[in-house]
């Protein structure tokens, strides 16, 4: 039962899903029984169809972890039967179209949403406009109507653009450091547990290399934290210019950075640092002149190691690195 409701509170687009999922068997499923009831088969099997398809969306969405392909696969029988509950009840039937609005809008993106809608709105007023009075009782009663669904698909719009743009920035927040767009610890320790896992089931080589700037403390006390928080944003871009797409590099904390590589051996792990230290030598300097360095330490994935166990054993051999005499690489086996 947590693992449901955690699902719920964290994937937005799965909770709409299985909301419209309920919504459809308590709010439709009744006017199916009656209008089959009543004779009325085209309504009632429409009725019953979208029941069943919205029931075999949800269970999809949750067994696959894909909320898209569902969201557009309601949107369209959606929007399919909402133009036949028009084109047979009349206007009667023309309220649902405010309904397949706001779902549009909240489970597929604005752009198809648009699309979705507006083809909707022009269908159901072309075929009013070809058989007078069938589906509207005059043209005002048709030019209201478009109206209508226009503002509310207006709103609708600028609502789930401005939702969008929100989800992404509170993602991003989640994931990155916001000084310098690095992982932050979150994501790191995420990312290692799910290498860890690709490791034993795929027998994938990962290494770590953990990054530490040397003498730090030194450029934030003689120069200001300004200086030294410039020093850390160009130290990432140093880092990423010698990196495969593959890499993946977060922030531990202050100074300290983490490096993922995956396919990595002892001697892919010492070029990578190798590249790194000499990137970062020629192009970071401190206002006084002097280069700024970094200490490496790496640590090769093997065995049945657990992801504390791995990062300490990079995070010890940066250390080593360190009391080398700095600007040194050591690498180690977990």
């Amino acid at each position: 039962m947590r693992t449901f409701w955690s699902r719920l509170k964290d994937d937005f687009q799965l909770s709409i899903i299985t909301l419209v999922g309920l919504l459809a068997i308590v709010g439709i499923a009744p006017y199916a029984v009656f209008r089959l009831s009543e004779g009325s088969w085209l309504v009632g099997a429409t009725d019953t169809f979208l029941v069943v398809s919205s029931i075999l969306a949800v269970v999809y969405a949750w067994r696959s972890g894909d909320t898209i392909r569902p969201g557009q696969f309601l949107a369209l029988i959606y929007s399919v039967g909402a133009f036949l509950v028009a084109a047979k009840l009349g206007a009667n039937g023309l309220f649902w179209m405010y309904v397949l609005i706001l779902f549009n809008f909240f489970v597929v993106p604005p752009l198809q949403s648009l699309v979705a809608t507006m083809t909707t709105l022009i269908a159901i007023c072309a075929y009013g406009w070809l058989h007078p009075e069938r589906v509207f009782e005059s043209h005002y009663q048709m030019a209201s109507f478009v109206v209508t669904c226009l503002l509310c698909g207006l709103f609708a719009f600028v609502f789930a653009f401005r939702g969008r743009a929100q989800r992404r920035q509170l993602s991003r927040l989640a994931t990155l450091d916001p000084l310098t767009g690095a992982g932050n610890r979150r994501t790191m320790d995420s990312e290692l547990d799910i290498a860890i896992a690709d490791s034993r089931r795929y027998d994938i080589n990962f290494g770590l290399l953990v990054l530490d700037l040397d003498h730090f403390k030194q450029v934030n006390d003689q120069f200001g934290h300004a200086v030294g928080d410039q020093v850390l944003v160009r130290f990432v871009a140093a880092v990423r210019e010698v990196c495969r797409p593959s890499d993946r590099l977060f922030r531990l904390g202050g100074e300290e950075f983490v490096l993922l590589v995956p396919k990595a051996d002892d001697a892919s792990l010492q070029t990578i640092a190798r590249h790194i230290q000499q990137r970062v030598r020629e192009q970071l300097r401190r206002p006084d002149g002097q280069p700024v360095t970094v200490s490496i330490g790496g640590s090769l994935l093997t065995g049945q190691q657990s992801r504390d166990s791995w990062l300490k054993a990079a995070d010890e051999s940066m250390y080593e690195a360190k009391r080398a005499g700095r600007d040194q690489t050591v690498i180690s086996s977990c």
